[in-house]
């Protein structure tokens, strides 16, 4: 429609200042010259000032814009349950199919999956991005294809940021049933050799009102119980190594029910040990003495109890014993009574001076055998006749004294083998396999033979520094020199005393990142991260198993001595299984317990507040005839309602864009008029003074 504008050719106050002036000037003419020299005055100013004012008629073109409609389908896994997939896939055909018919109308179609780290399905934050460049008055609606199970809904309808109507077609079946375990206590973390309590529940629908309830750890069933339905049920897990405990709670499936997915609950409990106990024993006070203690007092997990045999037993001055300031070494008590409470023991620089009777040396070789470690740190009494060596030690040792002694530097250097063993590979400051590692030198060495282990480091002429040995169920470690201490102290440069010492006493004790042979798995990024620990040359391929059952086969790519990976991609969520028929591990993809599947029946009534106060509507598309029932789409120009029965609507904008401006402007025509009033009046004027 054409509309007048106004472009005055002079500022607005000058405008107003003539405006008042030409008021003046025509009451002056009324009154001064009469009615009609007023009036034809009045008129005359009157135009010259709209003149001046510049007026135009304005008409612009304009161009309709289509309205957008934004169609959110819900792919998530919860509408892959029953028939949700193939009616999804039908339904947004229909309602494409419709909406193309309609002219005027630009749908955008968006596909959604579940959100990130089982956060479930958010619909509304994928509409309000699908909407983001689109002014609100353009919005005709949205229409949302989804079972109903969504989990960002927002508080009320302002919140969407458009004012039109919202619809919702729901998939599913009205009359569903299943059966799904959940948990309600999780502890995260768990103390090695106890048990931890857990509680679930199991929840169904359409069920008998009891479930077998069977649990598993790292693949292993633990036992199986009956358990009541609806009511949380306690479970006593027993914690056995250190690190990522596996737990599968499963739940027998019930027949006709949505999905089995959700009738197990995957649980990872980490298991630590409540404090490492180690016991330091001390033969003599000697420089190195001070850095083992150091070391391990400086671990807040380890819990160091140290003796220092300062006065042995064939020391007889004539002291009498109640002026002696030092107390008997309590060697019933620690290698009888509680050996069994350390999981490590460390003899630093100890001769056999007949401070431990042979029966003692017995209960620690019978210790070691039954789980426990041992670590030698040996000096020239190891060599000597007093050689804990020469006691029934000797027969777990890894290796024999040959009674040398070598008093020269040498820089301690890793072997190949010590390269693919995690205790001593990527030591700071070490050199690839084959070099010289720029460590500090040491000046001792003790010579021996070895019977077995493994030598992880080597010293003068190359004979063996470090040895590690596994006997029966333990474990024992042998470094055949007592001056490590020299590391620490900065001679030469110094070395990774610290980290070597370290490892090597916690890979006595079982830390499973330092397992010289083990297979782990990861779950990152969309993918099963696979690493192989190993000794040999190359690793036996991995056989994966998906949660579906399926199998795949992996062959892992090295990555450095001793360690070898691969990726693969991660196409379900669940529990994975890997074996290379010796070791097995366990990995959960994606969240424990995704919340797609805590509740997985289809629901109308979770959108019908918000859709209802759009003027839209929720409609379920199964009628039970097997073909999903879709609306008829109209465009509706008046009124709120926007749906009714068997249809629903969409609400026109009538937006467009102006592609042309035509103006026809009024301020000559005006001025030519004001001339010619004022030529006639200027006439009229002349011509009445002459016939006065």
């Amino acid at each position: 429609m054409p509309t007048l504008s106004f472009s005055p050719l002079l500022p607005f106050p000058v405008m107003v200042g003539l405006a008042i002036a030409a008021v003046l000037l025509t009451i002056i003419a009324f009154i001064g010259r009469g009615f009609w020299p007023g009036l034809f005055r009045g008129i005359a100013l009157a135009l010259m000032i709209g003149a001046l004012a510049n007026p135009a008629i304005v008409s612009h073109e304009r161009e309709p814009l289509n309205d957008i409609v934004a169609v959110i389908t819900d792919r998530s896994a919860s509408q892959k349950l029953g028939p949700r997939d193939a009616q999804t896939t039908a339904v947004h055909n229909a309602v494409a199919q419709q909406l193309a018919a309609l002219s005027g109308i630009e749908p955008r179609f968006v596909d959604v999956s579940e959100g990130e780290g089982g956060d479930g399905t958010r619909l509304f934050g994928a509409l309000a991005r699908t909407l983001a460049d689109v002014p609100a008055e353009r919005v005709a609606g949205a229409i949302l294809i989804t079972d109903g199970v969504v989990h960002d809904v927002p508080a009320n309808a302002a919140a969407l940021g458009f004012n039109a109507p919202l619809h919702a077609l729901i998939t599913g079946e009205e009359q569903e049933r299943d059966r799904r375990v959940a948990l309600i206590d999780t502890p995260r973390f768990g103390i090695v050799g106890r048990n931890q309590t857990i509680r679930v529940v199991v929840d169904e629908r359409g069920g008998t009102g009891a479930a077998k309830l069977t649990v598993r750890r790292d693949g292993k069933e633990l036992g199986s119980i009956q358990a009541p339905t609806g009511r949380p049920v306690p479970l006593s897990i027993p914690i056995d190594h250190p690190g990522p405990n596996v737990l599968e709670i499963e739940t027998e499936p019930l027949a006709g029910e949505l999905t089995p997915a959700n009738n197990r609950a995957i649980l990872t409990i980490e298991g630590v040990r409540d404090k490492l106990r180690v016991l330091l024993v001390s033969g003599e006070p000697h420089p190195g003495e001070r850095t083992w203690r150091n070391l391990l007092k400086s671990d807040a997990n380890v819990d160091l109890v140290h003796f220092t045999i300062l006065r042995p037993p064939e020391k007889q001055d004539g002291t009498p014993i109640n002026e002696l300031s030092l107390i008997a070494f309590p060697t019933r008590a620690l290698f009888q009574e509680r050996i069994n409470d350390f999981d490590l023991i460390i003899f630093d620089r100890y001769a056999n001076l007949t401070v431990l009777p042979p029966i003692y040396y017995d209960n620690i070789a019978d210790y070691v055998r039954q789980g426990g470690a041992l670590l030698l740190a040996s000096g020239p009494e190891f060599a000597g006749a007093s050689s804990v060596a020469r006691t029934s030690l000797g027969a777990i040792l890894p290796a024999t004294p040959d009674g040398r002694v070598h008093e020269k530097s040498f820089r301690p250097h890793v072997t190949a083998t010590g390269d693919r063993h995690p205790v001593t590979r990527d030591l700071p400051g070490g050199a690839p396999s084959g070099g010289q590692a720029k460590w500090g030198e040491w000046l001792r060495q003790i010579g021996a033979n070895v019977q077995g282990g493994t030598t992880l480091m080597d010293g003068t002429n190359q004979l063996p520094l470090l040895i590690l040995s596994r006997h029966e169920k333990g474990r024992i470690g042998l470094l055949l020199s007592d001056h490590a201490w020299l590391w620490a102290r900065g001679f030469e440069g110094g070395g990774p005393h610290v980290d070597l010492l370290r490892r090597l006493s916690h890979w006595l004790m079982r830390e499973p990142a330092l397992e010289e042979e083990a297979l782990r798995a990861f779950s990152r990024d969309g993918l099963i991260a696979i690493e192989r620990q190993t000794m040999a040359d190359t690793p036996q391929p991995v056989t994966l198993t998906a949660p579906d059952g399926s199998t795949q086969v992996i062959t892992l790519a090295p990555v450095k001595p001793g360690l070898f990976s691969a990726n693969v991609e991660n196409n379900q969520l669940g529990l994975y299984r890997l074996t290379d028929g010796t070791l097995s591990a366990f990995v959960n993809a994606g969240p424990e317990n995704p919340r797609e599947l805590t509740d997985v029946f289809s629901d109308t009534q979770r959108l019908a507040p918000l859709a209802g106060a759009t003027g839209g509507m929720v409609q379920r598309v199964d009628n039970g005839s097997g073909t999903p029932v879709v609306p008829r789409i109209d465009v509706v120009s008046v009124g709120s309602n926007f749906a009714g029965n068997g249809w629903i609507g969409l609400r026109p904008s009538n937006s467009a864009i102006i592609t042309g401006v035509h103006e026809l402007p009024l301020g000559i025509g005006l001025a030519g008029l004001a001339l010619l009033i004022w030529a006639v009046l200027g006439a009229w004027l002349i011509e009445s003074r002459r016939r006065a």
